[in-house]
C-alpha cells in the first residue's frame, strides 16, 4: 500500500460516517458531542467549503481526515488524523498540503493547530513537517455550552 493507492480530496458531508468510524478507531482521540456530530461537521464544512479534506483508499474507505477552516484572518486545522494502519506513507503530509493550498487560495497567510501535549505521534509529525511549536503564548478556553461534552476513545 502506498500514497499512490490513496485519493486526497475535499470533504463532503456524505463522508461523515467514514470519518466518524476513523475517529473511533484512534485510541485517545477526543470528539465533542455537538461540534463533532454529523450536524456540527455539516455546519463547519458549509462555512468553509472545499477546505476540509479526506484520504480515501482504493476500496472507498476513509483512512485520513482533517477539518480545516478559517475566520478570514487565520486558518486552523482540527482533528488531523490518519488510521494507524496507514501511517508513515505521506498521507498526513498530503492532506496538510491540500488544506494549506486551499487556505492560500482563500487569502489566508497563517495557520494554527492545537495538539495535546501527550500526543507524541502527532507532535512528532508536526515537528517533522516543519511546524513551529509556540512557547510564547498560553491557550485559553471558555465553555459556552456544557452539553458539548468531550469523549476520549479508550
Amino acid at each position: 500500500m502506498s500514497l499512490q493507492d490513496i485519493t486526497i480530496r475535499s470533504m463532503v458531508i456524505e463522508d461523515y460516517p467514514g470519518i466518524h468510524e476513523l475517529w473511533m478507531s484512534i485510541k485517545g482521540f477526543a470528539i465533542r458531542s455537538i461540534d463533532d456530530s454529523e450536524a456540527g461537521v455539516d455546519t463547519f464544512i458549509k462555512r468553509n467549503p472545499g477546505i476540509s479534506v479526506v484520504a480515501e483508499n482504493a476500496q472507498g474507505r476513509i483512512v485520513g481526515a482533517i477539518l480545516c477552516g478559517h475566520d478570514g484572518r487565520r486558518g486552523c486545522l482540527y482533528h488531523v488524523c490518519v488510521h494507524p494502519d496507514y501511517r508513515l506513507q505521506g498521507i498526513g503530509r498530503a492532506m496538510v498540503v491540500h488544506c494549506m493550498q486551499k487556505l492560500k487560495e482563500e487569502g489566508i497567510n497563517k495557520v494554527s493547530l492545537i495538539a495535546f501535549t501527550r500526543n507524541d505521534i502527532g507532535n512528532a509529525f508536526w515537528k517533522e513537517i516543519g511546524w513551529t511549536k509556540r512557547e510564547d503564548l498560553n491557550y485559553y478556553d471558555f465553555t459556552l455550552n456544557e452539553a458539548n461534552i468531550v469523549r476520549f476513545n479508550q
